[in-house]
């Protein structure tokens, strides 16, 4: 038999390919497993191409690393049929361990159909060997070779399953786990190289490919086309991660974006969107189950009053820690809502409407107890309403206006607890929903009025000015008193657009009052607290000024106490604005906020109001005619000009004006009358003052 030899470079070539091969195999898998339709399809092929080439270089390197007594050539047809064996056997193995899971027994199948497949290979390729006589075999080695391909079939689809999901520690894995499957297909390969003896004699035929640079070109296409695969498999495993990270951080958004618009801000609660969509649930499922459920609209008592007292950031922590007393309170399945301000709807299944009032109680109980904000003790209530599903309203509309109605009916008895809803309130909503309507119609239709209260100098005359006070000629109601719409427009946002437009018309009739000879006459105009936050309000004044040729020292501002101490340094800012001009500020209700002296010093007010509650009382000797005295003496002390109002009776004029107070108002010296009847009280009054 003729002696081979093998070149130790060209092995351990053979060996790094196997190796290489292998981690091309590992790798392939973990991305035919993460690919879906086309793209699995595309690297399935792709990868056991790349496998099968990256096997069958092996085992041609291999034998080109050995070397006879003779030139060795090869046959075309049986070298390509090996590489078509092997790329076959790929395929089957990729296809194998990508599936979802992998049974002992198909494992087994996989193994030996595989590690056949790769014998195959190897056998075919070492008959495409073109010389005479052919190989002898012992086949003791050729079983050898064959268990051994076995063996590492299976040991390699073990692998490429458990490690095809990619990660930071996989790499590291997957990179032994090459190294042991590379050794163990380069074991197989020289195994069945040994079971082939050549014999004496033998002696190429001369009709195939030469090895001399079959070698060569062997290595460098083989190591070309695994490194381009890796490459790109490498480069593709990199955009998935790009891609998951930005499909992660969009998801991420898009469930923000849920909770922003789902949710309420400032309490986390479901917003008026969602509950639309929690209620229409409940009505398919009370439907389909024959079961009830209860809507409950509920409307913090007294919320406004701490707004307005303590500022808006600690309503905002109020409003947070109700929230929260009433979740504790709550149990079971439920949906509570805030629809914004100090609103909130409770949605929950019931068995009896006796369930709901037990529900309403506790929550009326647990608002009703102190809330400790800051350093500050804070009280409020809780009035709800109740409508009952099916009873109450057959849609979503029905039962919301309703149980809003059934709350107002707490608010009007007494507020702080509960009411169910009753046919009779649908008559008292729908009269305030239909003054809503009419109310965005009212400056339209010209319905709005002023109506002029005399200022006269104390103590009876003359006259300085007047105050200007809204009216509304509803055309079916007749004359309604703001306390019958202001809170509505409140309610509605319509204030700013009606006081704008109260601010006009006063300079508009005051224009009128100068042209006809009362030049020093001068006008005064109550600011809402939403009013006076508006950033336009300095130039509404600016252009009604402008418009109707007023001074502006003859305009005074009120504001009121309460919205002053709001925002105190915001409040400084605007009010500072509009002095600047020469526009007066007046402090109006003063004495029933809860002012620091601070800010009362800082701002920018010519005057103070006395609030027609302390005067409505007032007597000398008497608890509210100290406090009088104390405003007075501390106005004069911060130079600003008192004016009283609510005056109605002499003794009340003689006090005030012995106090010391500036100007007086009230219905003992003149009541609100039209702008027609102005000329002809000023006339009266001037007669009066000469007489």
């Amino acid at each position: 038999m003729l002696v081979s030899q093998y070149d130790s470079l060209m092995v351990i070539v053979s060996i790094m390919v196997a190796i290489l091969a292998a981690y091309t195999a590992l790798d392939m898998a973990g991305r035919v497993a993460n690919a879906t339709g086309k793209v699995a399809r595309v690297w399935l092929i792709s990868g056991s191409v790349s496998m099968g080439i990256g096997i069958w270089s092996m085992h041609f390197i291999g034998m080109l690393a050995m070397s006879l007594a003779m030139v060795m050539s090869y046959s075309v047809s049986l070298t390509l049929l090996s590489l078509i064996i092997a790329i076959a056997a790929s395929l089957f193995a990729l296809h194998v361990v990508c599936r979802g899971n992998l049974p002992f027994r198909r494992l087994i199948f996989g193994a030996l159909v595989m590690g056949t497949g790769v014998a195959a290979m190897h056998y075919t390729g070492m008959a495409a060997l073109m010389f005479e006589p052919g190989i002898v075999w012992n086949f003791g080695w050729v079983a050898v070779s064959v268990l051994i391909a076995w063996v590492a079939s299976g040991v390699a689809l073990w692998l490429a399953f458990v490690l095809r999901e990619g990660g930071k520690h996989v790499l590291w894995l997957r990179a032994g786990s090459a190294l042991v499957m590379g050794l163990a297909i380069a074991g197989m390969h020289y195994t069945g190289m040994a079971a082939a003896e050549f014999p004496m004699g033998s002696h190429a035929t001369h009709h195939g490919v030469n090895s001399q640079w079959l070698a060569i070109l062997v290595t460098v296409v083989t190591l070309f086309i695994l490194a381009i695969t890796l490459l790109v498999s490498m480069l593709d495993a990199r955009l998935q991660a790009r891609t998951a990270m930005l499909a992660s951080s969009l998801a991420a958004a898009n469930r923000e974006l849920a909770q922003l618009a789902l949710h309420d801000n400032l309490t986390r609660l479901p917003n008026r969107i969602l509950l639309e969509d929690r209620l229409e649930q409940s009505l398919n499922k009370a439907d389909r189950e024959k079961s009830r459920f209860a809507l409950m609209f509920m409307d913090l008592d007294g919320f406004k009053a701490v707004n307005d007292a303590f500022g808006h950031h600690i309503g905002d922590r109020l409003l947070k820690a109700v929230t929260e007393r009433m979740e504790e309170t709550l149990a079971g399945h439920y949906t509570l809502a805030r629809l914004g301000g100090d609103e909130f709807v409770l949605l929950r299944e019931i068995d009896d409407p006796n369930d709901a009032a037990a529900v309403a109680t506790s929550l009326v109980n647990a608002i009703e107890k102190p809330f400790t904000i800051s350093r500050y003790e804070l009280l409020v209530s809780l009035s709800i309403g109740i409508a009952i599903y099916p009873g109450d309203g057959t849609n979503e509309r029905e039962l919301m206006f309703n149980a809003d109605a059934a709350m107002y009916h707490t608010k009007n008895n007494g507020r702080n607890g509960y009411h169910f809803f009753q046919p009779s309130m649908n008559r008292i909503a729908q009269q305030q929903l239909q003054l809503i309507n009419d109310l965005w119609q009212a400056q339209e239709n010209n319905e709005l009025r002023l109506v002029y209260q005399p200022k006269f100098t104390a103590p009876s005359g003359p006259i300085l000015g007047f105050e200007a006070l809204l009216r509304w000629q509803h055309p079916q109601r007749g004359l309604l008193t703001p306390d019958q719409f202001l809170p509505l427009a409140e309610k509605t946002g319509l204030i700013v657009p009606i006081g704008n437009w109260v601010i006009n018309e006063a300079c508009r009739q005051l224009r009128e009052w100068h042209v006809q000879g009362n030049a020093h006459w001068s006008v005064a105009v109550n600011l809402s607290a939403q009013q006076f936050e508006q950033d336009s309000l300095v130039a509404t004044v600016t252009q009604a000024l402008r418009d109707h040729q007023i001074s502006p020292a003859l305009l005074t501002l009120e504001v009121t106490e309460t919205t002053a101490m709001r925002d105190p340094d915001e409040s400084v800012r605007i009010l500072t604005a509009l002095t600047q001009m020469g526009v007066n500020a007046s402090i109006d209700d003063f004495g029933t906020g809860y002012s620091s002296l601070l800010y009362l010093k800082r701002l920018p007010a010519s005057e103070l109001k006395i609030d027609r509650a302390f005067v409505k009382a007032l007597q000398a000797e008497t608890e509210d005619a100290t406090i009088v005295s104390a405003i007075v003496a501390l106005a004069q002390t911060l130079n600003l000009k008192v004016v009283a109002e609510g005056v109605e009776t002499i003794e009340q004029q003689e006090f005030l004006t012995g106090l010391g107070c500036d100007t007086l108002q009230g219905y003992l010296l003149g009541r609100p009358i039209p702008p027609e009847q102005v000329p002809t009280l000023a006339h009266y009054v001037l007669e009066k003052v000469q007489a």
